[in-house]
């Protein structure tokens, strides 16, 4: 079974951590008393029957608050899960190709691709060369322009291609296409009915 921990005080000095010998208060309505006692501001956080807080500790006198700590923890995680939800995974998958792959397999790859793309995940496109093939990296260039030309309904080029060793490198994003709809196409019948 999994042990509970105690809230994490570190950051934040409560009730009779405080040792400075007078400061700065902030009532439990947010009214800003002034500057106080120290004894007198435990004195006033326990008349409320809440926690004296130092939240400004490097302020000259330092800012206390008076305040439910346990409620503040609770707000300032649960705040942070909610960040934490709200972040976006961003997923890359990979192909790998070779500048003598035929066009029948490499129609399998953009397969995937165009898969990949329409489910929202980017794509890296790798070339990756044997021997002699890297001193004509510009055959592999034009196969990279074709694949993004293929794939340019569904994706776009977010990093253009570039050498990286001894491999051609280019990463194509989903496009964004989920506020514009595109007309459907009218077929070629429809159209020559609308110009006689």
């Amino acid at each position: 079974m999994k042990e509970e921990l105690p809230i994490s005080t570190e950051n934040y000095r409560i009730n009779q951590q405080i040792r400075t010998k007078e400061v700065r208060l902030i009532g439990p309505d947010g009214q800003n008393i002034g500057v106080v006692a120290i004894q007198a501001a435990l004195n006033i956080a326990n008349d409320a029957e809440l926690d004296l807080v130092e939240v400004a500790p490097n302020s000259e006198p330092p800012v206390c608050r008076v305040m439910d700590f346990g409620k503040f923890i609770y707000e300032r995680e649960k705040k942070e899960r909610e960040a934490h939800k709200s972040q976006a995974k961003v997923e890359v998958k990979e192909i790998r190709l070779r500048p003598k792959t035929n066009p029948y397999h490499q129609g399998f790859k953009l397969r995937d691709a165009r898969r990949w793309l329409e489910t929202g995940i980017k794509v890296k496109v790798r070339f990756h060369f044997r021997g002699r093939e890297i001193t004509y990296p510009e055959l592999v260039l034009v196969d990279m322009q074709k694949i993004a030309n293929e794939l340019s309904d569904v994706g776009v080029i977010e990093q253009a291609p570039g050498l990286e060793g001894r491999s051609m490198l280019m990463i194509l994003a989903p496009a964004r296409t989920k506020g514009k709809k595109n007309p459907p196409k009218k077929s070629d019948s429809e159209e020559k009915k609308i110009d006689s």
